[in-house]
């Protein structure tokens, strides 16, 4: 093995960047949890997807796939590698190799996260520098052929950057919106026209993302009007969808608000936009 002596840290400042901004959503995640109203239902779905990101690391890619000490059908190893893709932690099979070089050369300079460099190293600190060249060159040596012989394996491994945003980021943020309408973007940030003494917004991205539903100032000062907004149904699929519904007779009675009760609500409490000209 190369002398620890001659290999000097090299930090990679993208890992670095992307590093702190997990954390960083990880503490605004915390924040949003203690301050708003979250529903229960958002809330043990966190707890729901922080066990199962879990049991992907442990059960998983730790004593399934790394250390072989059980077996499993392919049912249960599609499920393991959908709860491993959820913890964010690489592939499957990036996690293993690395943890059997850190078995096999456990406190050398080529353990991919020795201890011997520190706590933090050890811990994170080795995902945000360059590997050791022992790390690299000895980590070839690794037995690795039972994972490549893995379908489940070869299939995330090779649709892992595709999948772990999908898993990790889109699924767990969509998933409270359209089962259980979770929305406080549309409480955070966005304008007010209609009212400028409540926390809910107007928010064009979140219209667009949820066919309809971002436009939550007017929703929450007209809460009967079928189309949850004012103006339009370009980005209203939904308004759309009951509309049409409402020709071929499935629906019916659909309730809204006139443009002078509108414009008198937008005149005694909305925030003027235009104050400013």
């Amino acid at each position: 093995m190369s002398s620890s002596c001659s290999y000097k840290l090299q930090i990679v400042w993208p890992n670095v960047i992307l590093m702190s901004l997990y954390h960083y959503f990880a503490v605004l995640g915390l924040y949003y949890i203690l301050s708003l109203n979250l529903k229960w239902q958002t809330f043990l779905f966190v707890l729901l997807l922080e066990q199962v990101g879990v049991l992907g690391i442990t059960t998983g890619v730790h004593r399934l796939w790394s250390h072989k000490s059980y077996k499993a059908q392919l049912p249960l190893r599609i499920i393991l590698c959908l709860f491993q893709t959820i913890a964010f932690q690489n592939s499957i099979f990036e996690w293993c190799r690395d943890h059997r070089a850190h078995h096999k050369f456990i406190d050398t300079d080529a353990d991919p996260h020795n201890i011997n460099k520190g706590f933090f190293f050890a811990h994170m600190g080795w995902l945000m520098v360059r590997k050791h060249p022992d790390v690299i060159r000895l980590g070839k040596t690794v037995d690795m052929s039972d994972l490549e012989a893995d379908p489940v394996v070869r299939f995330q491994k090779k649709f892992y950057g595709i999948l772990a945003p999908v898993m990790c980021f889109l699924v767990p943020t969509v998933v409270p919106w359209y089962l259980w309408n979770e929305n406080f973007v549309a409480h955070t940030w966005g304008t007010k026209p209609y009212d400028r003494c409540i926390k809910a917004t107007e928010n064009i991205v979140v219209a667009s993302l949820t066919r309809g539903e971002g436009w939550h100032n007017y929703h929450h000062v007209f809460p009967w009007d079928y189309k949850a907004a004012e103006l339009g149904t370009v980005d209203n699929w939904s308004t759309v969808f009951i509309e049409i519904m409402a020709k071929i007779g499935w629906a019916y009675n659909l309730r809204t608000v006139s443009a002078g009760m509108v414009q008198g609500r937008r005149d005694k409490t909305g925030t003027n936009l235009d104050s400013s000209q």
